[in-house]
C-alpha cells in the first residue's frame, strides 16, 4: 500500500465532518430546549441566530425565556460540550499511548487523583482561587496515573493487557479511601465537597466555561498533534524506536496532556466516568482503529455524548436531577464489561 494511499483511507472525508456538524448543532438545540420550561426549537434556533451581528434575526421570546437560554441552559450545553469532548479524547490517548483497551480516565484512578487534589484544595483553602482548584485537581491526576502505570508494568502485576486497568482500580480505591478520611475529619466542608463529586453541571455557568475551556483547548490541540505518533505506539514501543520516534518523551506528553485537561474538567463537573470509554470504542466500530479518524471524532462526540447524558439526567426523574455521574455509570458500566467479555485475553489496541 502506498504512503498516500494509506494516508486517504485514515482521512477523515468531508462528508463526515458535515456529520459532525449537523450533529453539534442539533445536540445544542435539542440540549437547550429541554427542561422544566419548555422551548421550541424554532424559537430557541431564532434567539442564538439574533445574537450573531450582521444576520439582523429578531427573536419573539420574551426576556425571561431568553434569560433561560443564556443564563442557565446555554452555558450547562457549552460546558457539557468541553468536558465531553476531553474526557472521551483522554480516554482514547490513554488507550493508545498504554496500548490497552481498557483505558479510560476513570479507571486509570486519574479522577480519583484528581478528586483528592481538588478536595484537599476546598478542605485546606477556605476560599479557594478559581485557577488553583485545576492546578490541584492535575497534581492528584498525575500521583495518580503514575502509581497506575508504574503498578500496571511491575512484575507483581505481571505485565498482562488487564493489569493496567486492575492497577488503576486499586489505585482509584486507595485514593476515593483517602478522599474519604479528608472529608471525616473536615465534616464542615463536607456539603461543599459532597457539591463537587455529584457534578457542577447543574449550576454551571459562564464562569466555568471560561474556566475549564483553555485547559481543554490547549490539551485537545496537544492530542490531536500526537494522532499520528498513537498509530505508531500500536506497533510496539521497539519498533516505535526503530522508526525514530522518542517513546518517552511523547509518551511523557500524551500523559500529561491528557491528564491535565482531565483534571481540569473534573474539578469544575465533579467525577464522570466511563465517557473515555463508551465514546472511543462506539467510533471504532466506525471509523476503524487509526487515530488520525478516532481522535477527531473522540472530541466531537464526546461533547455530544455527554450532552445527551446531561438531558437524561435533568429529565428522567423530573423535576428532581439525577448526577450527571450516575447517568454515564449506568451506560458505561454494562458497556465496559461487554467490552471486557467480548475482547481477547491480552489482546492490544
Amino acid at each position: 500500500m502506498s504512503k498516500t494511499h494509506a494516508t486517504s483511507s485514515t482521512r477523515i472525508p468531508p462528508l463526515w465532518w458535515f456529520a459532525c456538524a449537523v450533529a453539534v448543532c442539533a445536540t445544542i438545540l435539542i440540549g437547550i430546549c429541554v427542561g422544566a420550561v419548555g422551548i421550541s426549537p424554532a424559537q430557541t434556533a431564532l434567539e442564538l441566530l439574533s445574537h450573531i451581528p450582521g444576520l439582523h434575526i429578531h427573536s419573539s421570546l420574551d426576556e425571561s425565556d431568553a434569560a433561560i437560554i443564556w443564563d442557565l441552559r446555554f452555558p450547562r450545553v457549552v460546558l457539557a460540550l468541553i468536558v465531553g469532548s476531553m474526557l472521551a479524547s483522554a480516554g482514547s490517548a490513554y488507550q493508545g499511548t498504554f496500548r490497552n483497551p481498557l483505558a479510560d480516565p476513570y479507571l486509570l484512578g486519574v479522577s480519583a487523583g484528581a478528586g483528592l487534589g481538588a478536595t484537599l484544595e476546598i478542605v485546606v483553602f477556605e476560599s479557594p482561587a478559581r485557577w488553583s482548584l485545576p492546578v490541584a485537581a492535575f497534581l492528584g491526576s498525575l500521583v495518580a496515573v503514575s502509581l497506575t502505570y508504574a503498578l500496571g508494568r511491575s512484575s507483581i502485576a505481571g505485565r498482562s493487557a488487564s493489569s493496567l486497568v486492575l492497577a488503576g482500580v486499586a489505585v482509584a480505591a486507595l485514593l476515593t479511601a483517602a478522599q474519604t478520611l479528608v472529608q471525616q475529619r473536615n465534616s464542615d466542608k463536607v456539603r461543599e465537597v459532597y457539591a463537587w463529586i455529584l457534578g457542577r453541571l447543574a449550576i454551571a455557568g459562564w464562569s466555568d466555561v471560561l474556566m475549564v475551556a483553555p485547559y481543554v483547548v490547549i490539551c485537545t490541540i496537544v492530542l490531536l498533534r500526537y494522532r499520528r505518533v498513537l498509530d505508531v505506539f500500536a506497533v510496539g514501543d521497539e519498533e516505535a524506536v526503530t522508526l525514530g520516534l522518542p517513546v518517552n518523551r511523547a509518551r511523557a506528553v500524551i500523559i500529561l496532556a491528557a491528564s491535565l485537561g482531565t483534571a481540569a474538567a473534573v474539578a469544575v463537573t465533579g467525577l464522570i466516568g466511563f465517557v473515555g470509554i463508551i465514546v472511543p470504542h462506539t467510533i471504532r466500530l466506525i471509523a476503524g482503529n487509526s487515530y488520525r479518524r478516532l481522535l477527531p471524532l473522540s472530541v466531537i462526540f464526546g461533547g455530544v455524548f455527554l450532552v445527551f447524558a446531561d438531558v437524561i439526567a435533568r429529565t428522567a426523574m423530573s423535576p428532581s436531577e439525577i448526577p450527571i455521574g450516575v447517568v454515564t455509570a449506568l451506560i458505561g458500566a454494562p458497556f465496559f464489561l461487554y467490552i471486557l467479555a467480548s475482547r481477547k485475553e491480552g489482546s492490544l489496541i
